[in-house]
């Protein structure tokens, strides 16, 4: 069976960036399982594996605009130091929810002053190339109840 839509798909990965350092594996790991055609992976890596079937291996490359986009720069601000109340030791790396109009946004310190804190709301993976090996390990048609649910049931699956 080759991959299409509403297909169970499980492979294993390897994602490095430009440089050919490692970001993220499935080695020594359970492999990743999504629903094909539903959104679960990056809209790059999905249309790479269409047709694939079990066994297949593939490198791909995908660009910033079919991985996690390109970097907004309006989702970079700096705010006063004074909105992270409580907070004694602020420093870069650190991770926050700030609230907006559109709801909670995962957002990044990425400079500190006395008077300003500069946070990211982008991925972090937004504006990168990301370099992919994968090995496809299986492929098969989804039951009603994970086409229902719009994702793979599995071990870890409360439903």
């Amino acid at each position: 069976m080759t991959i299409t839509a509403n297909s169970a798909v499980t492979f294993h990965y390897t994602l490095t960036d430009t440089n050919g350092v490692e970001i993220d594996s499935s080695a020594g790991q359970e492999p990743l399982s999504y629903l094909h055609g539903h959104g679960n992976i990056i809209p790059g890596l999905e249309k790479a594996l269409e047709g694939k079937a079990a066994g297949d291996s593939l490198e791909v490359s995908i660009a910033p605009a079919e991985g996690y986009g390109e970097v907004v720069e309006e989702m970079i601000q700096e705010v006063p130091r004074s909105s992270f109340q409580g907070v004694e030791d602020i420093q870069p790396g650190m991770s926050f929810q700030a609230e907006t109009n559109q709801g909670p946004v995962s957002v990044v310190v990425t400079a500190v002053t006395e008077e300003t804190v500069t946070v990211d709301g982008n991925h972090p993976l937004a504006g990168k190339t990301l370099n992919f090996e994968v090995t496809v390990e299986s492929v098969r048609e989804a039951t009603k109840d994970e086409l229902e649910h719009g994702h793979i049931h599995g071990p870890s699956c409360s439903h």
